[in-house]
């Protein structure tokens, strides 16, 4: 890996300092409620038009490197880092939503700001995190989902998404012409719920109750109100409230994310009602540079789903995997708007349904010759 591109993933550290920078824009310029909405600008007007001038990466490792890139603690380093980073901005941001004296403008922009800089920072870096088989990066990707009370998500994902992806039984996935304010409150709702259902079943098997402290989710809970508690014997009800929204926002941020990634995209379910394993053909891709600098290569989620322990820093481009047309910044805004996400994106999902289809034909016809 390049030295720059090494090197270019502290470009996740931007997302906690723009927080501060707002506040101190607020200062300088006499608006702090405008500014409040800074850390959005950045992220959404700044970051997709970087990624659209600085174009695309799609080089992947060779084999040898793919094996020296994944020993290298340099990149697990960084992930780790992400935990401190995140409190500190959060605790630093709680105390200056409560001092400000924002209007109703500044407040929106602040709570949205800082639930934007959680799902980056907070929940990206623990979706990585949870995947692994240290119990250090796995309580570490425990930690960040409760700073913003997601703590469902470890559970869900990994035994719930990740099995059910591109079916109708996994409520991240939507479906074609499912519009984003459809799919988005059914999400939040369902795959909380599913989180703790598959840690019922799981304790079930051992013959114990759902609400021992045998519960991963229990205990995150536990943890997650201590803090909730604290926020408002610190800061009282707008501390709370902070708290709150703040978390809110970043769950909102994710599951928009969930739809990006799958919309459209199903296994094909075989007569004895089994699904086809899960590819890269079952996640859209982006190869778009800043942007995946900035999400330890998220947008390279093809290759996740077809791999998922595979470390950030060896995820693979697939050029045969559904392509978006753009970051995720900017398709998170397209997602926004139903009408033209339709009109953007439908196309694409039935060209790459045509091209399957033709791709299975041609396999089907191979292999019966």
């Amino acid at each position: 890996m390049p030295l720059w591109k090494r090197l270019g993933f502290l470009f996740v550290f931007v997302v906690p300092a723009l927080m501060p920078a707002a506040a101190w824009l607020g200062a300088r310029s006499g608006h702090p409620d405008l500014m409040a909405w800074f850390p959005l600008f950045f992220l959404f007007v700044l970051l997709p038009i970087a990624d659209y001038s600085l174009g695309h990466d799609p080089r992947n490792p060779s084999p040898d490197e793919a094996k020296a890139l994944e020993a290298d603690h340099w990149f697990r380093w960084m992930t780790l880092a992400a935990l401190p980073a995140q409190l500190g901005v959060l605790i630093w941001s709680g105390w200056h939503f409560a001092h400000a004296g924002f209007d109703a403008t500044g407040i929106a922009g602040w709570l949205l700001s800082q639930g934007i800089v959680g799902g980056v920072l907070a929940i990206n870096v623990a979706h990585e995190l949870i995947h692994k088989d240290s119990v250090l990066e796995r309580a570490a990707g425990g930690l960040l989902l409760t700073s913003v009370g997601y703590h469902g998500f470890k559970i869900e994902h990994v035994r719930g998404h990740h099995v059910h992806v591109s079916t109708p039984e996994d409520a991240s996935s939507a479906r074609f012409r499912q519009s984003l304010w459809h799919f988005l409150p059914r999400a939040l709702v369902r795959n909380t719920a599913n989180a703790w259902k598959l840690e019922a079943q799981r304790l079930a098997k051992q013959h114990k109750r759902w609400w021992n402290l045998d519960n991963e989710l229990v205990r995150w809970s536990v943890l997650w109100l201590m803090v909730f508690v604290a926020f408002g014997l610190w800061l009282g009800p707008v501390g709370l409230a902070f708290f709150l929204a703040q978390g809110f926002f970043a769950a909102c941020a994710l599951e928009i994310i969930n739809y990006i990634e799958h919309y459209g995209l199903e296994r094909q379910r075989f007569a004895d009602s089994r699904y086809e394993r899960t590819t890269h053909l079952h996640s859209w891709n982006s190869d778009y540079l800043i942007s995946n600098l900035l999400l330890f290569h998220l947008q390279r989620h093809s290759d996740h789903h077809e791999t998922p322990r595979r470390r950030y820093q060896t995820l693979l481009h697939h050029a045969d995997s559904p392509q978006l047309p753009g970051g995720y910044a900017a398709m998170f805004l397209l997602a926004l708007c139903p009408p033209l996400w339709f009109r953007i994106v439908d196309p694409r999902v039935r060209a790459f349904r045509q091209d399957s289809g033709a791709l299975a034909d041609r396999t089907a016809s191979d292999s019966m010759a």
